[in-house]
């Protein structure tokens, strides 16, 4: 993958020939960005937490990756997606989607030509949504 700055394009893609022969370049975007670190701050989820959470569709050109680098075995492996959740997370944070984890997934959906994948979307910033109350007892949320 090359990436550039402001975002990670495919590697030799965009080349197209313009008439009378000429070709032409244009880049191809995966990502809108390739960051190292998470701009938000810490929102202490766990896995459980995340699996509350329905998945979305995402565009992966709306995505900002938290992970520069992914090492080659891991999105080449067999069993990547077989261990945790079967669903990148992606955190909303200022109007951005962060890409959190799963990278290696969105690469292969890049790979296979596919523009959009299913994630799970933590929206921070918003106020906590209560649960319903459960057999009339009345919902409390933390202060």
């Amino acid at each position: 993958m090359a990436a550039t700055r402001g975002g990670a394009h495919y590697p030799g893609s965009g080349r197209r020939t313009r008439a009378g022969g000429a070709e032409e370049w244009r880049s191809v975007l995966i990502f809108k960005a390739v960051r190292d670190g998470r701009p938000y701050p810490d929102h202490n989820f766990s896995t459980r937490d995340w699996a509350q959470i329905p998945p979305r569709q995402l565009r992966l050109d709306a995505l900002i990756t938290t992970k520069r680098e992914l090492a080659l075995d891991t999105l080449l492996a067999d069993d990547s997606t077989f261990y945790g959740d079967l669903f990148p997370h992606a955190v909303q944070w200022h109007g951005e989607l962060y890409l959190e984890d799963g990278l290696h997934r969105a690469l292969r959906a890049a790979l296979q030509q596919r523009n959009v994948l299913y994630a799970r979307v933590l929206e921070l910033g918003r106020a906590p949504v209560s649960r319903p109350a459960q057999e009339g007892r009345p919902v409390r949320t933390p202060r």
